[in-house]
């Protein structure tokens, strides 16, 4: 029993990570109109391709990046498998285009910073510049 405890802690170390705290995730933009304030609904859409209000583009980080996993979970519902499958399927019939992603959530940040319009995810008590504004905070 104990080394199955031992095997468990070392091979899914990410289960640990969830539950330390670390797990309010901030939603970014770089845009002039610092009042905007996003719900769930409009965050979901904004990163599964549906239309918004505003003229933002979605960037994300890759697959195995422990904030993603919190996104989909928090955020969009759906497993890594399902929303892979989802954008399979876009890019086949050409109707939409998965946002970019970026490598790591330092480079989102620099992304955002440099990119007006540009809209992301990161882990909340990140420092933020000036330039970028929280429009939804996920807890």
């Amino acid at each position: 029993m104990r080394l199955v405890y031992v095997l468990f802690i070392l091979f899914c170390p990410s289960i640990f990570t969830l539950s330390n705290g670390a797990e309010a995730i901030i939603v970014v933009a770089n845009t002039q109109d610092k009042s905007i304030q996003l719900n769930r609904q409009q965050v979901r859409n904004l990163f599964m391709g549906g239309a918004l209000p505003y003229d933002l583009s979605a960037v994300a980080l890759p697959p195995e990046n422990q904030t993603r996993v919190l996104f989909n979970t928090k955020v969009v519902g759906l497993t890594e498998s399902r929303i892979q499958s989802y954008w399979a399927q876009m890019r086949f019939t050409g109707r939409k285009k998965a946002p970019k992603e970026i490598e790591s959530e330092q480079l989102v940040l620099e992304y955002l910073k440099n990119n007006q319009g540009a809209i992301g995810y990161l882990p909340a008590g990140i420092t933020l510049p000036k330039e970028l504004t929280v429009v939804y905070q996920i807890h």
